[in-house]
Order: C-alpha cells, then sequence, then structure tokens
C-alpha cells in the first residue's frame, strides 16, 4: 500500500450532498466545522470561499476545492455578499435532516447563467492516521478538474434521481474516490514542494520500500531486507532513501509504526501486547520503550490521556 492511500485510510465521505438545485446572488452558504475535510466542485457560477482566519479563495466553474479542518467557512457568491442583504443556508453533511434542507430554489431557465450549482462531500475521520495528511495541506487548494469530474457527477445525479437501495453508499464511494484524485492531482502539480512520502513513493529505490514498510509494518524489516524489495544494495537502498525521505529506512519504518500504534491504541479492546505485535514487536517491554521515546509517554499514559470521557 502507498502512503497516500495509507492516510486516506481513516478518511470516509459521509451523506455527500447533491442537489440540482441553484443558487442566485445574493447567497451565502455556512460549512459544517466538523469535517476534518469538505470537497466542493463548482458545475456552473462561482463564488468565494471565506475561510475562518479571513482568508479568501475564489473558485469558478469547472474547478474543485478542498478545505481542510480549520472552524466553521463559508461560500458566497463574490466577497462583498456577507455585508448586504443575502439568503444564506447552513450546510451540514452530518445531519440527514440537515442535509435535506439544503438548497436554494431552482431557478428558471433564463436565470441559470446567473446561478451556481455546487455539489459537496464531507468527510468523516476515524483514528488519527490523517493527521499526516492534514499537516501537509493547505487551509484551502483548488485544482481544475478534468472530464472525469462530469462523468461522475452525472452518475451522482442519476442514481439520487432513481433513489435505488444504496444510492447514498453510492454517492459517497463517488465522492471519495473524487477525493483521491483531487488529492492526488495536486500532490502531482506541486512537485519538489510535495512532501516526501508521496514524492518517495514513485521513486525506483525508495518506492518499492516505502510501498513494503506501509504494506506489511509489521515484518521484521532490516535494511537488506527493504533493499531486495527495491532490488538494489544494501548501500544504494540506504543512500538514496536518505537523500528522498530525508532519514534512514529504519528510523522512518519506527516512525510510521509509533503512528499505527497511536491509533491502534485508541482500541480499548486490544492491549498494549497486541498492539506491540501489530506493529512488530515481539517484547511488549522494547516497544513500550520505543514508544515513550517517540511520544514522551507509555503506551498506556498515551491510551488513557487520548480516552474521551463519556458523558453522564
Amino acid at each position: 500500500m502507498d502512503p497516500l492511500s495509507e492516510l486516506l485510510g481513516g478518511i470516509r465521505a459521509e451523506g455527500a450532498i447533491l442537489s440540482d438545485a441553484m443558487l442566485k446572488a445574493p447567497w451565502v452558504v455556512g460549512f459544517d466545522e466538523r469535517a476534518p475535510l469538505t470537497m466542493i466542485t463548482v458545475a456552473r457560477g462561482g463564488g468565494v470561499l471565506l475561510l475562518a482566519d479571513g482568508t479568501e479563495v475564489k473558485v469558478r466553474a469547472g474547478q474543485t476545492a478542498v478545505v481542510r479542518d480549520s472552524g466553521p467557512f463559508r461560500m458566497a457568491d463574490e466577497a462583498a455578499s456577507v455585508d448586504r442583504p443575502h439568503l444564506e443556508y447552513w450546510l451540514t453533511c452530518f445531519d440527514p435532516e440537515s442535509c435535506a434542507d439544503v438548497g436554494a430554489p431552482n431557478t428558471t431557465a433564463a436565470d441559470d447563467a446567473e446561478a451556481t450549482a455546487l455539489f459537496v462531500g464531507a468527510y468523516r475521520a476515524s483514528g488519527r492516521r490523517h493527521e499526516r495528511l492534514m499537516r501537509a495541506l493547505p487551509p484551502a487548494l483548488v485544482i481544475d478538474d478534468d472530464s472525469d469530474v462530469c462523468a461522475w457527477l452525472d452518475a451522482c445525479a442519476i442514481d439520487l434521481q432513481c433513489r435505488k437501495p444504496g444510492t447514498q453508499a453510492f454517492i459517497d464511494r463517488l465522492f471519495d474516490w473524487g477525493l483521491v484524485c483531487t488529492l492526488r492531482t495536486w500532490f502531482d502539480q506541486q512537485g519538489e514542494r510535495a512532501p516526501v512520502w508521496y514524492r518517495g513513493f514513485t521513486d525506483p529505490v525508495a518506492g518499492p520500500a516505502l510501498e513494503a514498510i506501509h504494506t506489511r509494518p509489521a515484518n521484521p524489516w532490516t535494511v537488506s531486507g527493504l533493499a531486495g524489495e527495491a532490488g538494489v544494495s544494501r548501500a544504494l537502498l540506504a543512500k538514496r532513501f536518505n537523500e528522498i525521505m530525508g532519514e534512514p529506512p529504519l528510523t522512518y519504518l519506527t516512525e510510521w509504526r509509533m503512528q499505527l500504534a497511536e491509533e491502534l491504541l485508541a482500541d480499548p479492546d486490544l492491549t498494549v501486547a497486541q498492539v506491540a505485535r501489530s506493529v512488530g514487536y515481539a517484547d511488549q517491554f522494547g516497544f513500550s520503550n520505543a514508544f515513550k521515546r517517540r511520544k514522551g509517554l507509555s503506551p498506556t499514559a498515551f491510551r488513557d490521556k487520548s480516552r474521551i470521557p463519556v458523558p453522564a
């Protein structure tokens, strides 16, 4: 498995919204702040994203924006519209009743050219695996869509009209696919500015070693073993991996195991010994020492600190 797939493993669309309703200026749409990621595709018209920190990001027809969790944000037909009378809608994809009420009245055919159509998907996260991905993203990113986007939006619209069993799950999974495509396009556009774990996967030497680490983290890897996965010498792997990733392969392996351990420790049904074995440590005490060196807390203390109190 590649690092991006691994980091996206805990993020899923839930209650993605698809509507034929058109928003006619002046309008403002507020977005739920609980979503780690929100994806907005502008099928027609355009607007301005108004982020919580005051940043304004323009998005036009044929573009998709992904907004990282940064507090509640809004989108307006233009920046000034929030200061004048307008129609305002609050959008939350985690509340089916609210989702069902979002939308503006359909415009007439003559008004279509001035209206804006938005397709929105919000994403839930489970565990902490996604946090590394969040750190690699700006508060909002925008990319130009290709023809494939129209195809999957059309598929969503058709299925929504039919209202067959599984419609919401079908739409959500298509929005998951859309998020992967959007992020991959953005990372590709970043070139050397993309995170090392993304660039490293495409390297002919470091890439196979990265895939092996992410696919089989519990394997008793050595530098020689990882070099064998890449089909190169131990010395070449060590040199190239350090050049690309900025750290030796076994250091990267240990850090990745610790990140996986953080997520596993959130499961109260797993003992520390079971977590240790899941991330490649036969000895619970060796795992506890390694975890404390990197996280500053023992696995048990980390689990206790991370536990969310149950309301009375």
